[in-house]
């Protein structure tokens, strides 16, 4: 009956409108007090979930990447991938998937990439005679890349989740190989659904041109370098590394690009803020919600109900991609992590699935409930840039959804993707 009261408040909050955040909290706040718990328990895990030392890297990633956004290094970065693929079918698109890449790598945020390339390339290929559903299409999905690898948020989220204790370096290191899976994956869809409409190619520039494209966002790649090198490495951690990554941001947009005045400051640091109030006051509400489900013995119940429906990991993982999958369709991607990973994440253990793995799959899973409705945050952004309904978008997008989910089967079946990288470095 405890888990009655907590899911069905939550889905009833949920289903009238009310923010994530407190559907989470007021949802904890009413089993407590059904069980006759101390209401004060949950806010003792609340205050708890924020303080964490390791989420201190969240809020710096955040707002190095406004800094990134607001002071040109986006927009060189853009240049550099028109000038090394937009010579093939659909040019503008591949520069789009190619973008995201090159600055998920700097950003690690999905909805950051989906406002910055979104609104540096959906204006451009809407003029150049591309559909807009096709930008809005490649913007949203390409924005997954972010997650995938360093310096992903989410991937800090997921360690933290899960105790602390799977290697942040670890993480980073395993979502190399499959972001750069999805980034073929989705060119390749991009190519044949650009030749099957007939849209053209951009003009090759040459090889000095790209050159000189390469100089310029040599200082904004440099970031990528720094922050993965030296958290692999053990230079740094992965929160220290978030502060180095300001201030680098902050030497290169005002002493080498010139472009980060005090407005754009301003409006970084504000935007940084904002964003770090929600994502924190998500990540404490979710941990008096996760703490729930263990009090309540959910974890333990999940793994009993999947041992009598099959012993095989092959079926247990697609029942757990299937469940995620679901789920991300109707909440945001930080909470889910959050009261997730401890229910999945022993299952996963039980049925002998490495943790660093399992994270891999969660991540690129919920990265693409990010762009399916009814709460898909990073379509949300998408369809906002382009000024197109939600519907319009999505009558077309299942290739590029197609594309994800062969990814995510190929990732979750073939450990090697994500575990011989972290294995070489280590």
């Amino acid at each position: 009956m405890e888990l009655v009261v907590l899911f069905s408040t939550f889905v009833f909050l949920l289903l009238i409108g009310t923010p994530v955040a407190f559907c989470l909290g007021v949802a904890s706040f009413a089993t407590v007090l059904y069980i006759g718990l101390p209401p004060l328990v949950i806010f003792q895990r609340l205050n708890a979930g924020v303080s964490i030392f390791s989420l201190l890297a969240i809020p710096f990633f955040i707002y190095a990447g406004d800094l990134m956004v607001r002071g040109g290094i986006a927009a060189r970065l853009v240049a550099l991938a028109g000038g090394l693929v937009g010579h093939l079918r659909g040019g503008l698109g591949q520069v789009n998937i190619s973008a995201s890449l090159l600055f998920g790598g700097i950003s690690g945020s999905a909805v950051a990439d989906a406002s910055a390339i979104g609104g540096l390339m959906i204006p451009q290929m809407k003029a150049r005679g591309y559909g807009v559903d096709y930008a809005v299409n490649i913007t949203v999905v390409s924005s997954i890349i972010a997650l995938m690898i360093p310096p992903s948020h989410n991937m800090i989220l997921y360690s933290i989740s899960a105790g602390g204790r799977i290697s942040i370096a670890d993480l980073f290191t395993a979502g190399i190989v499959p972001g750069l899976l999805l980034t073929i994956a989705l060119m390749t869809v991009a190519y044949f659904v650009a030749r099957h409409r007939g849209y053209p190619t951009e003009k090759f520039a040459g090889w000095i041109a790209v050159l000189h494209l390469l100089v310029g966002a040599v200082p904004g790649l440099m970031l990528i370098v720094i922050i993965f090198g030296g958290v692999r490495s053990g230079v740094f951690t992965a929160t220290e590394s978030s502060c180095i990554a300001i201030l680098y941001a902050l030497l290169v947009t005002t002493l080498v690009y010139r472009q980060m005045g005090w407005t754009q400051f301003v409006a970084a640091t504000l935007g940084a803020v904002r964003t770090t109030a929600m994502v924190l006051l998500i990540i404490g509400t979710a941990a008096g919600f996760g703490w729930l489900l263990a009090y309540l013995r959910v974890p333990a119940s999940m793994i009993a109900f999947l041992q009598t429906v099959s012993d095989n990991p092959i079926i247990i993982l697609l029942l757990i991609n299937v469940m995620l999958l679901f789920l991300g369709t109707f909440m945001d991607m930080s909470p889910l992590i959050i009261i997730t990973t401890p229910i999945f994440l022993p299952v996963a253990v039980a049925y002998g699935i490495d943790p660093v793995h399992f994270g891999v799959i969660m991540i690129l899973n919920l990265g693409i409930g990010l762009c399916t409705p009814p709460v898909g945050a990073v379509l949300f952004v998408g369809c906002a840039v382009a000024k197109i309904p939600i519907w319009q978008a999505l009558r077309t997008i299942w290739p590029f959804y197609g594309a994800g989910v062969a990814v995510l089967l190929l990732v979750t079946y073939i450990p090697a993707l994500s575990l011989w990288l972290p294995s070489v470095f280590r």
